[in-house]
């Protein structure tokens, strides 16, 4: 279990972690009628965790279970409606301006070709933020040539191109480049391979461990693609429907789940084995409306193994080894669920 005491002791030390998150919401208005009660779709409801220094932390989950806001909540471009963001013991709002924050975290999108605006060349795209945090035009030129060739883009040929004469494998190293400029700490990569083929994936992917060593990089890494989380993760947090169900050594939970809907996520996975080929699906119907979610545990709608106990109350996150930790009842011996683990 994470130390808070001990991390704010420790602030901007090596056991402070670089983002911790506590209680983390995003609720956004639902539009209704004059007399129609208020509602709000729960993004993020309640979500707690950290990302230490130097560390990849892979985040995965059906689509809308709150992945991409969580991280756009990181960032700032959405504004939480509760809880706290602590960036290297620093509050936000309190001890620390989003401008700051801005200068320390930068984001990596899916979509290499809307992040870039194409009337601007690959160049001036990448020395568009240094040159607004106050550096010279040409040290910011500089700045964007000399990582061009980090990311494998030759200067000579591909500082004067707009993005639409680039491959998407070159945007989005592009992107990548753009990102590293402003020299972060934090780097958070919303399925930032997931458009690429396999080819140009495996060369982003290689890309991004150097650039980690070279730069002392920490990322958050987002995907649906498991084996690509796999490769890059060092720990894994899986959400469902806004909240957090389980996190822990992205090797422990590849070896066993502990949370039903973890080891459904990756039954899912698919095997290139034909003796291995999946007869009944691992998890059947669609998520619960985000709007009115089901009380108690929020998976037990479609959970095998849901109880009475898992539509009462909601489960207490408890810990089952070093830096494991799982919400469900049946992890918990106070719960008195049927099928408690011993």
């Amino acid at each position: 279990m994470f130390d808070s005491n001990a991390a704010r002791s420790d602030k901007g030390g090596p056991r402070q972690p670089l983002i911790w998150a506590r209680d983390l919401e995003c609720h956004f208005p639902v539009r209704a009628g004059a007399f129609a009660p208020k509602k709000v779709v729960r993004a993020v409801d309640g979500v707690t965790f950290t990302i230490r220094k130097g560390e990849t932390l892979g985040v995965v989950g059906e689509s809308g279970c709150g992945k991409s806001t969580t991280a756009r909540l990181l960032i700032g471009l959405t504004p939480a409606t509760g809880g706290k963001i602590l960036y290297d013991g620093q509050e936000l709002g309190e001890e620390l301006s989003l401008r700051d924050l801005r200068r320390g975290v930068q984001m990596v999108f899916q979509d290499s070709f809307a992040s870039l605006n194409p009337r601007l060349t690959i160049e001036d795209s990448i020395a568009f933020g240094p040159k607004v945090d106050g550096v010279p035009d040409a040290k910011a030129r500089a700045i964007a040539r000399d990582l061009l060739d980090r990311i494998g883009l030759d200067p000579a040929r591909f500082a004067g191109r707009y993005p639409h004469e680039l491959s998407g494998g070159q945007r989005q190293r592009v992107n990548i480049g753009r990102a590293l400029a402003m020299r972060p700490r934090l780097v958070i990569l919303d399925e930032a391979v997931s458009a690429l083929d396999k080819s140009v994936e495996a060369q982003v992917l290689n890309l991004l461990a150097d650039l980690r060593k070279d730069f002392d990089l920490t990322y958050m890494f987002i995907s649906h693609d498991l084996n690509v989380v796999r490769f890059i993760s060092d720990r894994l947090m899986v959400m469902y429907l806004g909240e957090v169900v389980e996190i822990g050594p992205a090797e422990v939970l590849y070896e066993k789940q502990a949370h039903p809907y973890t080891a459904a996520l990756f039954s899912a996975m698919p095997s290139m084995d034909p003796d291995a080929r999946t007869q009944t699906p691992p998890l059947a119907g669609d998520p619960p409306n985000p709007i009115d979610p089901p009380g108690g545990c929020r998976f037990h709608t479609r959970c095998p193994f849901a109880e009475e106990i898992c539509a009462a109350k909601k489960p207490r996150v408890m810990t089952l080894g070093t830096d494991h930790e799982v919400a469900c009842h049946m992890r918990d011996p106070a719960s008195g669920h049927g099928k408690v683990a011993a």
